[in-house]
């Protein structure tokens, strides 16, 4: 038999950061474990992990899931997909260590036998690997089987935490399809767990600039004291993506834009953005003052929807080589659809320091390019003094933090041009997270599978969160089952969106910050 040498030996990745300290001895049950995120996304992070020294020796993998794949068959193709992910500086000697510590259970859900063995096969890891009982399971499946798993779990002993153990469940988006649904699942959920045990999370939050948010705000001595209604104008926020509904139709066409994006993805940038600072760095503390912001939003009423909604349907169009078809010819779409592919609103955030500034928030499919940024729009100065007869305005200073395709952060503000004439021009200051820092090869599950297994709950989502999130939606999703949410508008495949989400802001005398 081939000795897998230990991870000191095979790791040739730096020393941890300075406080960063390794994971403890544990096992990561993943169910749904053939599925496209493990290979995709989820054993590249645990390669990056092992590599980074973060992972400790006592460390393994059990999956559970109804598949063709045996067990030599899992472990070829989680190798295979980590050498796509990682490319040829992928370290052999890593994945070696890695897929050979995976264990499979191949079979249904519901199968008693199935969780028999299981039950028996985390036994044997504890007992071959020494990881003292310490279990994160990982619902890699559909939103289906999310609360039958963990009620499983529960009743399988699988949660009991005697002993000094940890037993914790990860749980990724959505959580629910609207209100009373997440009310429910959080309900029930917290029957078979509590809250502690239960990381949901949200992989945008895995980026580093979605963290880098609250380093900018309260690190900076220069920002914070303008982060506030006095001098920001307004604040947009976009997730634009340039590729369709791809193989997702029937998830997507009986989901939408607005379900898909706003009550997790966007809301959280909201909160982020938004929120004030903590009183301690305590995880609690952090997860208050978002729920503070979250809270702070009045719903929309039915009413003012289509006031404040704009929703829209891509048509054919053309990425200006290709032809792209309408959203009603993709696959497994019905063809007579009227879901949303792009939704743009407007909220307000009432507080102390927030009252009177818009956010506009928008998300689309097949848009002109892929992006998603948080835009802050500060407030020009009182009084012009270098504008000359005829001379454009001078633009408004904005801050522009890209979360994707390329991370970074630019100030946007007015400059001299040289010359004997007082002429201003846009400029930007730009700071880019790859030219600065060389960090690549990231999926943004490194730090949501670290914190979840060092039991750091700061980036995952509380029940109160989910709910705070759905409610300023549901009554958007109210008007339209109902009717009365307005025009669906078209808009061509390859462009930026529907004309009407530019006249949500052209009526407020402002316009999107152009992709």
């Amino acid at each position: 038999m081939t000795l897998v040498p230990s991870l000191l030996e095979v790791s040739n990745g730096a020393e941890p950061q300075h406080g960063t300290r390794p994971v403890g001895p544990c096992v990561i049950i993943i169910f749904g474990i053939t599925g496209d995120l493990t290979s995709r996304l989820l054993f590249p992070a645990l390669y990056n992990l092992a590599s980074s020294k973060l992972l400790p020796e006592e460390f393994a993998v059990a999956g559970f899931a109804s598949s063709d794949l045996n067990e030599a068959q899992l472990r070829d193709k989680l190798a295979m997909g980590l050498r796509r992910a990682i490319g040829p500086e992928a370290n052999p000697r890593i994945v070696e260590w890695l897929v050979s510590r995976v264990r499979f259970v191949q079979s249904d859900f519901q199968s008693p036998s199935g969780w028999q063995q299981l039950n028996d096969g985390l036994a044997r890891l504890d007992r071959d690997f020494h990881t003292a009982g310490n279990y994160l399971f990982y619902t890699a499946t559909a939103p289906d089987f999310f609360l039958p798993i963990v009620t499983r779990l529960a009743r399988e002993g699988l949660l009991s935490e005697e002993g000094g153990r940890w037993r914790r469940v990860i749980i990724e988006k959505p959580f629910g399809h609207d209100l009373e649904s997440a009310r429910t699942l959080n309900r029930e959920l917290l029957t078979a767990a509590r809250e502690e045990q239960l990381y949901r999370i949200d992989h945008y939050f895995g980026k580093e600039t979605v963290r880098n948010i609250m380093v900018f705000r309260f690190a900076n001595g220069i920002f914070e004291p303008i982060w506030n209604r006095r001098y920001i104008d307004h604040v947009q926020m976009t997730v634009a993506e340039s590729l369709g509904v791809e193989q997702r139709g029937t998830y997507y066409d009986h989901t939408g834009a607005l379900r898909d994006m706003i009550p997790n993805h966007l809301v959280q940038l909201l909160a982020l953005t938004a929120m004030e600072p903590t009183s301690s760095s305590s995880a609690t503390s952090f997860r208050n003052e978002q729920v503070k912001v979250l809270e702070s939003v009045p719903p929309i009423c039915q009413e003012d929807s289509s006031a404040c909604v704009v929703r829209g349907q891509y048509s054919e169009g053309t990425d200006g080589h290709v032809a792209l078809p309408a959203y009603r010819s993709e696959r497994l779409v019905n063809s007579s659809s009227i879901t949303e592919t792009h939704v743009a609103l407007k909220i307000a955030v009432d507080n102390w320091r927030w009252a009177g500034v818009p956010f506009y928030l928008r998300t689309s499919k097949r848009m002109r390019k892929r992006c998603t940024e948080v835009v802050i729009q500060f407030r020009n100065p009182p009084l012009t003094l270098f504008r000359s007869n005829g001379a454009a305005l001078p633009q408004p200073n904005r801050l522009v933090i890209t979360i994707q395709p390329a991370e970074g952060i630019s100030l946007e503000f007015e400059a001299k041009v040289p010359g004997p004439a007082i002429e201003t021009r846009h400029v930007d200051m730009h700071f880019d997270y790859r030219d600065y820092f060389g960090f690549e090869n990231s999926t943004g599950y490194e730090t949501l599978l670290y914190d979840a297994m060092v039991g750091d709950s700061s980036l995952d989502k509380r029940a109160d969160m989910i709910e705070a999130g759905w409610a300023i939606v549901q009554a958007i999703l109210d008007a339209w089952a109902a009717g009365r949410g307005g025009e669906l508008y078209k808009y061509s495949a390859g462009t930026n969106g529907p004309a009407a989400a530019e006249q949500l802001l052209a009526r407020d005398d402002r316009h999107w910050r152009e992709i």
